[in-house]
């Protein structure tokens, strides 16, 4: 009776343990897949509406597999418990603004597009972008495309999965999460979206308005003259004259971007 109850004991015992550990690694997995998760949720070409939700949570689990041994230990909190619920909610926030900085670099030259076909008179002309699931100008759509394949050929995918790595080595798991300045910070670089968009885009405005203005002196000197048959063939064909003189430019403004893009998600993740 007596070798029983120490046996019942020790089988109690064992199971109580059990417990703790199976609860100290699902939140070792956990947490770090509700960052990386987030980040490809939004990031610009994990989180294409094509690609099914199913291959995007394989694709995060995956990566916290290989990540979750290389980062600092968890806190050993429950899950479902109050702090275990603002742990979560801290991990999504900061993937999902680390995956915004990558969106707004992509959008860089969604809105260059955008500004480039209607200086051209193609802003009617558009089609579904599949990154961003709204409808853009087929001149946004060609460069989203180059910049996509330019991103990939420049392992931009790589660099980003080794940032949010490194993330959990300067901006460990836990109740705290991003800083408020790192907030104003990321606000802040929204700016330099449209800044961006401008520089692409400004070769093709300033071609478009010299074109323009050559138009409106032929209709004043020779008003029988129709300008809207000679202008819109005139004014598209230059302008796609321009696309093709400034696509090699594409690759150092992404180069530039994606450098400036990477160095704020690298803020973020120090907290400021």
């Amino acid at each position: 009776m007596h070798s029983t109850g120490r046996s019942t004991t020790d089988s109690k015992f064992n199971m109580d343990y059990s417990s703790a550990q199976i609860g100290a690694w699902v939140g070792t997995l956990f947490w770090p897949f509700c960052r990386i998760a987030a980040l490809m949720s939004v990031s610009p070409i994990l989180g294409m509406k094509l690609i099914p939700a199913r291959i995007r949570v394989v694709l995060a689990i995956m990566i916290t597999m290989v990540v979750a041994p290389l980062i600092p230990s968890v806190p050993q909190v429950d899950v479902l418990s109050p702090d275990g619920i603002l742990i979560i909610i801290q991990q999504v926030l900061i993937g999902l603004s680390m995956g915004f900085v990558l969106q707004m670099v992509f959008g860089v030259f969604t809105l260059g597009g955008q500004v480039i076909a209607m200086s051209m008179a193609l802003g009617f002309a558009s089609m579904n972008d599949p990154i961003s699931g709204i409808s853009v100008p087929t001149v946004s759509q060609l460069f989203t495309i180059l910049v996509t394949l330019t991103f990939l050929a420049f392992n931009g995918h790589l660099i980003a999965i080794e940032v949010i790595a490194d993330s959990f080595r300067t901006l460990p798991i836990g109740t705290t999460g991003l800083a408020l300045s790192s907030i104003h910070d990321l606000i802040s670089w929204a700016s330099y979206m449209f800044i961006g968009a401008v520089l692409i885009s400004l070769p093709a405005i300033a071609s478009m308005l010299v074109i323009n203005l050559g138009f409106g002196i032929m209709t004043r000197s020779a008003p029988q003259l129709n300008i809207f048959v000679v202008g819109f063939p005139v004014i598209i064909t230059m302008g796609f004259v321009v696309i093709v003189l400034t696509l090699p430019s594409i690759s150092a403004h992404l180069t530039s971007m994606t450098d400036s893009g990477f160095e704020l998600m690298r803020s973020l993740a120090r907290g400021g």
